[in-house]
């Protein structure tokens, strides 16, 4: 109870503090593709600029949550578009480069969308970056050098992986069927006991009748065993963002992160050289899968499963 009152509190002073979103859109060209850069946030996967670079059945708002506004990314917590833009250009230690927001967002079309990766400075790319900087009118820019994350969050989205991460090296299969009873009980209502979603709630894994995986792959940071507890704790069950305790928050991600998702491989994400011209990284190999995400926090995964 202690720590939901602090979290409380700490989210009451942050949007005290946070600047307005925006009322009007912008006038003209620019006012366009900030609505452009909005519908596609909304509409990701079937939206005709982005659709075909989309390999599953999310889309942006599924992880950056609308506010009371109804818009994406408005939240104040963990996953806001608001002061994103403030932190660009930022220091990616996955990428081992400075990024721009173009950049952050259309590396996310191959983790999170398990999709291709967009072209830079085409329509849709241009328009989600411009949709996003809206977003952030008013906060002052703070270019970020340790990681790609919005003002609003950076510092605590750090210290809440670091929490994470060691609470999920003591895992063991207890907390697996635990985290399973939480899932039922405050997440499948909404997500599916098979977690392949329902109506307008997304999917969390599993495959269509056709084989097509339904949700984010592993290198999405969703898939990863201290960033995923992070971002549920401040925002799940849906409306009740700040009720799990550290614990529950860790245990449901150890679950849902168990479950079957596609395996990824940057070079299936990227488009051909010649069409998708400069990608601003350092790093040019990179491979993960369920067992692997669970590996790199010295878990086995068959033991946290029981099999």
């Amino acid at each position: 109870m202690k720590k939901l009152l602090l979290l409380i509190a700490f989210s009451l002073i942050a949007f005290a503090q946070t600047p307005e979103v925006p009322k009007e859109y912008p006038k003209g060209e620019l006012g366009r593709m900030v609505k452009l850069g909005e519908a596609i946030m909304n509409e990701t996967n079937t939206h005709p600029l982005t659709k075909d670079l989309v390999g599953n059945s999310l889309q942006c708002k599924s992880c950056h949550l609308p506010g009371n506004d109804g818009k994406p990314g408005t939240i104040t917590t963990v996953g806001t578009f608001r002061g994103t833009a403030a932190s660009f250009p930022a220091f990616s230690k996955r990428e081992k480069t400075v990024q721009t927001l173009q950049d952050r967002i259309n590396n996310c079309y191959m983790r999170s969308m398990d999709g291709k990766r967009p072209i830079i400075d085409t329509e849709a790319s241009v328009a989600m970056a411009a949709y996003i900087t809206w977003l952030s009118t008013g906060f002052p820019i703070q270019m970020e050098e340790h990681r790609p994350c919005s003002v609003l969050t950076s510092k605590r989205w750090a210290a809440n992986q670091k929490k994470f991460g060691a609470i999920q090296k003591k895992a063991t299969h207890k907390n697996y069927v635990a985290g399973k009873k939480i899932f039922e009980a405050k997440c499948a209502s909404c997500h599916g006991m098979n977690g392949k979603g329902t109506g307008n709630f997304p999917p969390l894994w599993g495959q269509d009748k056709n084989g097509k995986w339904l949700s984010y792959n592993t290198g999405a940071g969703m898939s990863k065993l201290n960033k995923a507890p992070a971002w549920i704790q401040e925002n799940m069950p849906f409306g009740q963002g700040g009720t799990l305790s550290d614990q529950e928050a860790a245990d449901v991600a150890l679950y849902v992160d168990a479950q079957p998702r596609a395996s990824f491989s940057l070079k299936d994400h990227l488009l051909p050289k010649e069409e998708m011209g400069h990608y601003n990284s350092k790093v040019h190999e990179e491979k993960h899968s369920v067992e692997s995400n669970f590996k790199d926090f010295g878990l086995d995964l068959a033991k946290i499963k029981g099999e």
